[in-house]
């Protein structure tokens, strides 16, 4: 036997449990095996196939019993890469070689050999096994915690996939989803753990955490104008980040939509392309729909732009007033550059204003302490680097970390320094005055090489005052 063959047990062991427990449902069964066994019907929302429409009318799919276990299915679910080689030593397996199917011919000499090696936190992170194994001896795993802690179905790109293929199945609807970028909680890659707020941001962040668990509470006493969020602050900021950050950890998909690029793709179609965008966040509701560029609300409304443009304003406007936390179960955030672009009619909008500025020596010094939590520095010094970088934002010292880790490498070494910190930091700024250098009023002769840029448009001191760094990545 070999490593991996107690997770191959756990898999046929859930199979079996599902097909035979009939009140068992999807959210039971754990992520990683739903994404194996569901499949989206071929029938109409109506459930004319034998599925039940969900709240919003919808046909979805579903798992089917009973659940199919063979090799192929076990190493998509578990990651193992030859699941019958893993447990085909044990004396209570069994595979059809004609099939591919593997099983288990004693269920209840599987059932103590797992539980002989697994702890109830692993039990936790199982509903399916947590209730079949509720009364064993030793066992205090208990089902309704795991139920809570297991994803919701809602929140898989399975589920995802199934409800956008069904609701929106026409060309011109798949035009309609290449400027909107939906994302399952599982496929962000940030949690709020990896990033550094303010006191102010963590404060509303809870708030808008509390506002969702109390959803119901909130509709019986009538307090339904919440969840209407609006970040503002320069480029770079963490803005985008924690919002993504905020979907992972509240298990929530995550609806992203540039206003500059639904309202300029297919002109005569920008009103339409604002309800279809709206329409999309309350199907997968539960989830946050991330409005960026917000400003341009307020460009195109104080300009001549086409009429189309200016229509597609008036629909997105009226579509905000429409949508709502506690009845559509869509947690609605805008983020914005430029605040002061913004007219009375946008800020009215939201019930929350988040400000996102520039972080301070001390945010600069823990935000390097979590960029580095896996490099090794020699000596390492953050409050020394954090003194060196005012006016610089969480993501342009990730780009320094990065160049410093890059310098590093083509010397072949993998352990920084805290020289290499400082250099980047240099080379940094030195890019930054580059890229704010006038081309046509500046000095040419900066741009021969040998030349000194310290003096070219945009001067050395672009970094102090905090206005060279507005760069268009929100990390």
């Amino acid at each position: 036997m070999v490593d991996g063959a107690v997770d191959v047990v756990e898999f046929l062991l859930t199979a079996n449990e599902y097909t035979d427990d009939r009140s068992l449902d999807e959210n039971d069964v754990p992520p990683a095996y739903r994404r194996v066994f569901w499949t989206v019907p071929s029938g109409s929302d109506d459930g004319d196939d034998g599925t039940e429409p969900d709240r919003r009318g919808v046909t979805n799919g579903g798992i089917e019993r009973p659940l199919s276990t063979t090799n192929t299915t076990a190493r998509e679910a578990t990651g193992v890469t030859q699941p019958w080689e893993t447990i085909s030593e044990l004396l209570f397996t069994d595979r059809d070689d004609f099939s591919g199917t593997i099983s288990l011919t004693d269920r209840e000499m599987a059932e103590q050999w797992y539980l002989d090696r697994v702890d109830d936190d692993r039990l936790l992170d199982n509903p399916v096994l947590a209730k079949a194994f509720a009364d064993a001896e030793g066992v205090d795993a208990d089902y309704e915690t795991a139920r809570e802690r297991n994803r919701p179905i809602q929140a898989d790109r399975v589920w995802i996939d199934g409800l956008l293929a069904e609701y929106f199945d026409g060309e011109e609807d798949e035009e309609m989803l290449d400027l909107v970028d939906v994302r399952a909680p599982e496929e962000v890659d940030i949690t709020l753990d990896d990033l550094v707020l303010t006191a102010d941001q963590e404060a509303e962040i809870n708030k808008i955490a509390k506002a969702i668990e109390h959803r119901d509470y909130l509709a019986d006493i009538g307090l339904r104008e919440i969840g209407k969020l609006l970040f503002v602050g320069p480029p770079g900021t963490g803005k985008t980040s924690t919002a993504r950050a905020l979907a992972r950890d509240m298990d929530l998909p995550f609806v992203e939509v540039k206003l500059s690029m639904i309202t300029s793709q297919y002109l005569g179609e920008t009103a339409k392309n604002v309800d279809k965008t709206f329409e999309v966040a309350k199907r997968l509701s539960p989830c946050i729909l991330f409005i960026d560029e917000f400003d341009f609300v307020a460009k195109t409304r104080r300009s001549d732009e086409h009429a189309a443009l200016k229509r597609a304003v008036n629909t997105l406007l009226k579509s905000i007033d429409d949508v709502s936390l506690i009845q559509d179960d869509v947690l609605l955030i805008g983020a914005t550059n430029h605040p002061d672009q913004l007219d009375a009619a946008a800020w009215r909008r939201f019930d929350e204003i988040v400000n996102f500025p520039k972080p301070d020596t001390r945010m600069r010094s823990d935000i390097l302490r979590v960029i580095t939590r896996t490099m090794d520095i020699e000596e390492f010094d953050p409050q020394a680097i954090a003194e060196i970088t005012e006016g610089l934002t969480g993501s342009d010292l990730r780009m320094v970390m990065r160049e410093a880790v890059l310098e590093a490498l083509t010397e072949n070494r993998t352990t920084l320094t805290q020289d290499d910190l400082e250099d980047a930091v240099e080379g940094f700024e030195e890019r930054d005055n580059l890229k704010n250098m006038d081309m046509i009023e500046g000095d040419h002769d900066a741009l021969v090489a040998g030349g000194d840029i310290s003096g070219a448009s945009g001067g050395s001191g672009a970094a102090s005052d905090g206005g060279g760094h507005d760069h268009a990545h929100d990390h």
